[in-house]
């Protein structure tokens, strides 16, 4: 058997795998060593039997698995050289083996990969950066100076300078000189301010999570220090630049921005999702050691309920018309209550309140998103420039409007006045949530198949405030107020659309959602499960 000691580096097992096939090497007649795992074996041993496979002087592979395997390469299990090694031989005869999930093989390799790919998201989460201090700031914590190093006379060596109980801890930092005459940018700063951050992950992953940092803090000038390696950032030359690894005296415990964090992180904090359960389980305590914030927890823990509690009484205490909708909904009441609602703000403004028309046992509802000018001045919901639109969309359609039933979202016209005209505002989700009541009692009472919401406002309505129209429209879904709602554009975007083109193109979405909707509703009503 041959035996090869390999430095913990893809390139290195790939240069060594790449030989070991053009002399024909089966895997069992290979052994691939990590030179970081001790071994009492003589590691450069190689016995006198040579290899008795073919030669493979061309090997092949694909993308997919050099991707798992450069990710598998940073794992600390030491038998991954062979287990890469074994499968790529494999796949000189078998090209689809990585599809064989049940393969022994390809099974231990989404292993590996799997854990870290985990241990990489980890340490994208809980590395915390500290700024260093500058030279004259002389209070006991990490500093910054300018000094030379055994190795290098260069007089110009930043060095970071750590207090321990043994006296400072001097770890070389990439050199920075900024230049009195340039003018500061945000991807070249005007100062040599430098972050450092220490983490020890599970595996040798800080190659391939450095690019995650780059990306994220790319104006910054950066370290972030583990056992194992240490890698720089240098904004202004966009470079990265590994070294050995540092023990975690070598980077500051804390810094004045610390406290600024917290603050962050209490703001953010939500009572009303918290999990420990979770929380535990998603941030392992031995994460714990570089995240400022766990000091702050346990206090948020105790007064969660309390805020909980606040949440909860605020919501209450936000406007609707709920104590304006009548226990019967049949619609003659809905229409007799409606006048009274003072539900919001909308009322003190609109002419009048502007009900629902139609036909009281319509297997479709058409919802709008509230009055316009001229529904405000009638009293009736689609009779002005939209519902003409409207009208001319169901008469390609053959749809009777007296078969259906037309509401809107919100009942009360929103607008500002300027001058002589009266502009329409979206209303805020607020006033759509006060609302909500009394579309939802028109619903119960003409229990329709099918609710077609026309634009934003009506969607999110009955879809939440986070329903993205214009990827979801022509859609059926079901929700807790119907069984089958569809979203489709309001008519008016028709009107507003920028050319004919455009134009056309909103009319032929808004007659396809409606063609679904009226031909879904003609079918026999669901059945809740």
């Amino acid at each position: 058997m041959k035996r090869i000691l390999l430095e913990p580096d893809f390139n290195a097992w790939r240069e060594a795998a790449r030989e070991a096939l053009h002399l024909g090497y089966l895997p069992e007649e290979l052994e691939l060593q990590d030179s970081t795992v001790p071994s009492t074996l003589d590691l450069t041993l190689e016995l006198a039997d040579g290899p008795t496979g073919p030669p493979i002087t061309a090997p092949h592979t694909s993308k997919s698995f050099l991707e798992s395997a450069e990710c598998a390469a940073v794992h600390r299990d030491p038998l991954r050289w062979n287990l890469l090694y074994r499968i790529l031989y494999r796949l000189q005869a078998n090209r689809n083996l990585l599809k064989i999930s049940v393969d022994p093989d390809v099974a231990e390799l989404e292993r590996l990969e799997s854990q870290v790919r985990r241990d990489l998201h980890k340490m994208h989460a809980f590395v915390r950066f500290r700024m260093v201090l500058e030279p004259d700031d002389l209070n006991g914590r990490p500093i910054v100076v300018d000094e030379s190093l055994p190795t290098d006379p260069n007089p110009h060596h930043l060095v970071l300078a750590v207090p321990t109980p043994f006296g400072l801890n001097h770890t070389a930092l990439p050199h920075c000189e900024p230049d009195p005459h340039a003018t500061p940018t945000p991807s070249q700063p005007d100062t040599c301010e430098h972050f450092i951050a220490w983490y020890q992950p599970d595996h040798r992953i800080l190659p391939l999570a450095a690019p995650f940092f780059v990306e994220r803090f790319g104006i910054m000038r950066w370290t972030i220090l583990t056992p194992d390696a240490s890698v720089s950032w240098d904004p202004t030359g966009k470079q990265l630049a590994f070294a050995p690894g540092l023990p975690r005296e070598s980077a500051p415990a804390e810094d004045e921005l610390e406290d600024l964090w917290r603050s962050y992180y209490a703001s953010i904090y939500n009572p009303a999702r918290i999990n420990p359960e979770m929380m535990r389980s998603e941030m392992p305590v031995r994460y714990w050691k570089n995240l400022p914030e766990i000091s702050l927890l346990p206090d948020l823990l105790i007064k969660s309920q309390s805020r909980v509690s606040d949440m909860v009484t605020r919501q209450q205490q936000q406007p609707s018309a709920q104590p304006f909708v009548p226990e019967d909904h049949s619609l003659p009441t809905l229409r007799a209550a409606l006048p009274a609602c003072k539900g919001c703000e909308l009322y003190q403004h609109a002419t009048q309140v502007v009900p629902g028309v139609g036909a009281a046992r319509a297997k479709l509802i058409l919802v709008g998103e509230q009055p316009g000018d001229q529904e405000d001045l009638q009293g009736q919901p689609f009779v002005g420039p939209a519902g003409n639109i409207l009208d001319r969309v169901m008469a390609e359609l053959d749809i009777d409007r007296s078969k259906v039933y037309v509401t809107n979202a919100v009942k009360h016209f929103k607008f500002i006045q300027r001058g002589k005209f009266r502009l329409h505002q979206n209303p805020r989700m607020s006033e759509i949530s006060a609302c909500r009541p009394w579309l939802l009692a028109e619903i119960d009472s003409i229990q329709p198949n099918v609710v077609l919401c026309l634009g934003a406002s009506a969607s999110k309505s009955l879809l939440g405030g986070t329903f993205a129209l214009m990827r979801d429209h022509g859609k059926i879904l079901n929700t807790p107020y119907a069984n089958q709602v569809i979203a489709t554009i309001h008519p008016s975007a028709v009107l507003r659309a920028r050319d004919k083109e455009s134009g056309e193109q909103l009319f032929q979405i808004l007659r396809d959602d409606l063609a679904l909707a009226w031909h879904t509703a003609q079918k026999p009503a669901l059945t809740p499960v």
